[in-house]
């Protein structure tokens, strides 16, 4: 190993440190800016004032902060989601919403608003999106395995699974017309009325998950190196998939369940951070909850504004981010391989 190689390794955790760093910046800038504007706009002293339990402690935190922070940890664990599903399928362009796993969460969460007595809600909810979701994951793997397993089969299975979700929830929309209102709100995907209880939960949930996240880990980088290279160091492919993919459902259960159906965001935020950082798990891990984070509140942000005193639901806002961002990626794609 060269004197070269050595400086240049060593500048790579120096390197991530800068871009988390960065990124904490900024997401705590943007944190600011959204408990400060909005409808009722704040002055610096009114937020403390705010924080501190003085008349402005409801808009402060009851409304903004909490939603704040759902932002911010629904955009990591969709974000680290969309990180393993893209190592999993050796596919920068998969996401928990391109192969399926989403539009699921999405059908069980919509199944429950229709379906079941309002009362019943707050706990159906959940368990209908962990249900659709896992209902999804357990297709794509079965279907998957049986047409071959391969990492290609996978993200084509995950998009037929997430058309035919889409097509489902659809066909309610039509059959059930008195839960519209409510479950388009739901699946447009928005962090409006957020409270501390939802940050608590989502908190919860993310803490059991984040164990197998770092467990796991190696797994993740194993898979770029193919199926047959797997089997030679003698691992199992499918197992290692089926293992990444459970996980990469939890995470996005969580999520949706708290924020509704976010659309790119599993994209976006992966492949930025994979830019900055580069393609290594370890360094890409913290880079992507970051950068996850940052597009929600971010995407939150612009939807309280741009339309006062309305609002644009987040999901709306990082589906025209991250929609025209997708085309860049197949544009660049097709050129780079002469296509």
């Amino acid at each position: 190993m060269t004197a070269a190689t050595v400086r240049i390794r060593s500048r790579v955790p120096w390197r991530v440190a800068g871009v988390c760093a960065l990124l904490l910046l900024l997401l705590a800038a943007t944190g600011l800016a959204s408990i400060a504007l909005g409808a009722v706009p704040l002055s610096i002293a009114e937020i403390v004032d705010g924080l501190s339990g003085g008349r402005n402690a409801f808009i402060v935190m009851q409304y903004r902060v909490p939603r704040i922070l759902v932002s911010i940890l629904a955009g990591a664990a969709l974000a680290v989601a969309g990180m393993i599903l893209q190592g999993v399928v050796r596919n920068p362009l998969a996401s928990p919403d391109v192969v399926g796993i989403t539009k699921g969460a999405g059908l069980g969460a919509l199944l429950a608003i229709i379906l079941l007595p309002p009362a019943w809600q707050i706990w159906a909810i959940p368990v209908g999106v962990l249900a659709g979701a896992a209902l999804a994951a357990g297709a794509l793997l079965m279907i998957g395995r049986h047409l071959g397993g391969g990492a290609a089969t996978l993200a084509l299975v995950g998009v037929a699974i997430g058309a035919l979700a889409q097509a489902a929830m659809q066909f309610l929309m039509v059959r059930f017309p008195g839960g519209i209102d409510q479950s388009m709100v739901w699946l447009a995907g928005s962090v409006y009325g957020s409270t501390m209880a939802d940050v608590r939960i989502l908190a919860i949930w993310l803490a059991v998950c984040l164990p197998g996240v770092l467990a796991l880990l190696f797994l993740l980088d194993l898979t770029s190196f193919g199926d047959d290279t797997l089997t030679s160091l003698g691992q199992h492919p499918i197992r290692i998939r089926a293992v990444l993919i459970v996980l990469a459902v939890m995470l996005t259960a969580g999520a949706v369940a708290s924020v509704g159906s976010i659309g790119f965001l599993g994209l976006l935020a992966p492949h930025l951070a994979r830019i900055l950082v580069g393609p290594k798990t370890r360094h890409l891990l913290p880079a992507t909850a970051l950068m996850g984070a940052l597009v929600l509140c971010v995407a939150d942000l612009a939807g309280r504004l741009v339309a006062l005193p309305n609002e644009i639901p987040a999901g709306i806002v990082a589906s025209v981010i991250g929609g025209p961002y997708l085309l860049f990626l197949l544009l660049w794609d097709a050129r780079h391989h002469g296509r």
